[in-house]
This record gives C-alpha cells, sequence and structure tokens, in this order.
C-alpha cells in the first residue's frame, strides 16, 4: 500500500478541543486557518466545557472519574444537543462563511460511526460512553470527493437506537485510519501546547517522535499522564497506514512547527 500512497490525494484530519471552540479569538483563527488547509479535509471538534455549562444551567449534575465525563441519561441528552447541534451546527454556518463546504456529522449519520456501550471499567460504570466499532470510510471518502467537508461531532451510535458520548481524539485517529485507505492522510491534534515537550519550557518541542523514541521517552518520564495516551493513538494510526501525525497547538495547525509521529 505504501507503494502507492504518493499517487493519492492529501487529506488533512484536525481535531480541535473544545476548549478552542469556546475561545471566540481562538476559533476565529483555527477556522480560517482550517479553510486555508489546501485539499480534503476534515474537522472534528469536541466540547466539553459547553456541556458542563449547558449541563448546569439545566440542573444536571455533571459528575467526572479521572477527567472522564459519566455519561448517565440526561447528560446523553445535554452531550446530544450541544455536541450534535449548538456546536456542530456553528462551526458549519461559520465554515460556509469561509467558503468552505462544511457537513455536520454525528456517528449516527448514514451509520457513519458504529460504537458499543464502554463495558466497567475498574467497578466504573461511564454510562452512554461509546467504544468505536467501525468507520464507514468509504461513505467519507464518497462525500469528501463531491467537496464535502465533514466536521465529526464527539457522538457514535451503537446501532440499537442509542447515541453514545464519544472521546473526541479517538473519533479523529480512528476517522483518520479508516480513510488512509482511499488517500495521504495527515492526522493533526490540535491542543494548547506547542507540541510534545521535553520539559516544562513551553519551547522545548520535540520535532520528532517515533516509536523507538516513545518508549525510550515514556521510560525515562520525559512523556507522562495524558500525553501518552494521545502519542499511543497517534502510533497505532501510523501503524495502520495514516502518513504522518502532528501534535500542535491550535494556532499552527498547518504544520510549521509542532511534533511530527512517524513510524520510523
Amino acid at each position: 500500500m505504501d507503494t502507492h500512497i504518493s499517487n493519492k490525494e492529501r487529506l488533512t484530519v484536525v481535531k480541535v478541543g473544545g476548549a478552542v471552540v469556546e475561545d471566540e479569538s481562538q476559533l476565529t483563527q483555527l477556522l480560517q486557518d482550517f479553510s486555508n488547509i489546501s485539499g480534503n479535509k476534515v474537522l472534528v471538534h469536541g466540547g466539553g466545557r459547553k456541556a458542563t455549562k449547558t449541563a448546569t444551567l439545566l440542573g444536571i449534575e455533571s459528575k467526572m472519574v479521572g477527567g472522564r465525563r459519566i455519561t448517565d441519561a440526561d447528560m446523553l441528552e445535554v452531550v446530544t444537543m450541544v455536541y450534535g447541534g449548538l456546536v456542530n451546527k456553528n462551526l458549519v454556518a461559520r465554515l460556509q462563511a469561509h467558503g468552505v463546504n462544511a457537513l455536520g456529522l454525528t456517528g449516527a449519520d448514514m451509520n457513519v460511526i458504529k460504537s458499543h456501550k464502554r463495558p466497567l471499567r475498574d467497578g466504573i460504570d461511564f454510562g452512554f460512553v461509546g467504544d468505536v466499532d467501525k468507520v464507514d470510510g468509504e461513505m467519507l471518502a464518497t462525500l469528501i470527493s463531491k467537496g464535502i467537508t465533514p466536521v465529526m461531532a464527539p457522538l457514535t451510535h451503537d446501532g440499537q437506537g442509542n447515541m453514545l458520548n464519544t472521546n473526541a481524539d479517538t473519533i479523529a485517529s480512528e476517522t483518520a485510519k479508516a480513510l488512509a485507505p482511499y488517500y495521504d492522510v495527515t492526522l493533526v491534534f490540535s491542543f494548547e501546547k506547542k507540541g510534545v515537550l521535553a520539559n516544562t519550557d513551553d519551547d522545548s518541542v520535540i520535532p520528532v517522535i517515533t516509536k523507538e523514541d516513545f518508549l525510550r521517552y515514556k521510560a525515562d518520564g520525559t512523556i507522562s499522564g495524558g500525553m501518552i495516551p494521545k502519542l499511543e493513538n497517534a502510533l497505532a494510526a501510523i501503524e495502520a497506514g495514516v502518513n504522518s501525525v502532528v501534535i500542535t497547538n491550535a494556532s499552527d495547525i498547518n504544520g510549521k512547527q509542532g511534533t511530527v509521529i512517524r513510524k520510523q
């Protein structure tokens, strides 16, 4: 497959977190930068803070365990409204204003992402939270080939009539993997830092990380905490045929800096 990769059209999958979505100046810049990315593209968004705020206004308590949201029936209604409606459609409308023909999708739309309800983990019931089983890359590729830019909300479904709250990083990674047979895919995780850092200095960006580098940095403690699963996701995407993964600041999604994850 790699021998043909240069013959494929380029496609960029950008994941943007809820913190950027809710900061007007950052969001304005991000949408401008995203619209300037050449070639085919997909936007995957979060929106957790907006969901928490909306739940509070509705008198619904947000329950978190280890930074992960417990999604009971009431909270599922909130995240479906906020992610699939408020956040998603505002992004779609604003991208249209930039000349990007965007289409907002949850996993239930066209059966594009099917998941199963997460089983108990360490005795914790996360509720209506989905772990991805399948992304329909062919369906997404069909849309993209018509000049449509999918905007993916962090929601999937189980095929039994239930929506499921699903991690946006996972949706971005699984979407990139599913599109790798059709396109030369670059996956961009945008967040608040300039990249993967070697130390506490915000400018100590590690430019390139391979699997060997990751194992070494993990062993010596350079990489720890939430960055470990993010890099594991990134490396899994590379192994599944994604051409490159970039972890960078939301203000630099065009990849001038940041950390590039490569196979070797």
